[in-house]
């Protein structure tokens, strides 16, 4: 035989129910919210400019495509050639561009232009020096920097990264002590921003072709920078 029950039974209990279970103390949270603070801090280093880069390039004009493509790679050939000399400098080829040259009116071409590119990289910036001052009586340069070499740059990053570690640190016990409390690092970035190589004038293609000696390259150096952004809890 089935029992049944009646929902109006319980009506009486439900008030004392309800007022016991609004009664029942609230647990804490085991981490209430601390106040925080946001700050952040830098360090710069120098690494030394070991890493030497350039573009030379050969442009002509011809209004024969075929023979203008000729005279181009001829000279590329040539110059590719002068470069194995100097096994520690590396060069690649990095873009050939062709275009019409217009007749004045712009109706009709009157011929076509070409250049051919070569970038040179190596460590050795005695070799890259000697070896520009040979290009240059048959190519121009179109670009020359130094700057660090990657694991150079690396290096010299991570001191910097623990400057700024260490800078962090010391801003946020300075604001800690000053507002009497302790602290604990809630969160924290560290930013390898970069580095800035000093710039490289380049000389015309004309007085370069005229001047046909090495450039002299000054190594000098690179400011590397990191930053450390982060949150501080101030303790009680």
């Amino acid at each position: 035989m089935h029992q049944v029950f009646s929902f109006a039974l319980f009506r009486p209990i439900l008030p004392a129910l309800l007022i016991a279970l609004f009664s029942l103390p609230v647990q804490a949270d085991e981490h209430p919210r601390l106040p925080t603070v946001d700050l952040s801090a830098e360090a710069s280093r120098d690494a030394p400019n070991d890493l030497a880069t350039a573009t030379v390039y050969f442009e002509d004009t011809h209004s024969h495509p075929a023979e203008l493509a000729q005279r181009v790679n001829r000279a590329i050939a040539e110059a590719f050639e002068q470069i194995r000399a100097y096994p520690h400098v590396k060069a690649a080829s990095s873009g050939i561009r062709t275009w019409p040259v217009h007749s004045r009116d712009g109706r009709t071409i009157d011929a076509w232009r070409m250049r051919s590119d070569i970038s040179l990289e190596t460590t050795n910036v005695a070799a890259l020096s000697e070896l520009l001052g040979k290009l240059q009586a048959g190519l121009a340069i179109g670009g020359l920097s130094m700057q660090p070499a990657p694991e150079t740059r690396n290096a010299v990053a991570d001191l910097a990264a623990e400057d700024a570690l260490r800078a962090f640190q010391a801003r946020a016990r300075a604001i800690s002590d000053t507002l009497g409390r302790d602290f604990r690092i809630r969160s924290l970035s560290v930013n390898y921003g970069g580095f800035m190589p000093p710039p490289y004038p380049v000389m015309r293609s004309a007085m370069m072709a005229e001047a046909a000696s090495a450039p002299v390259l000054e190594s000098g150096e690179s400011r590397v920078s990191v930053t450390v952004t982060g949150t501080i809890e101030l303790l009680d």
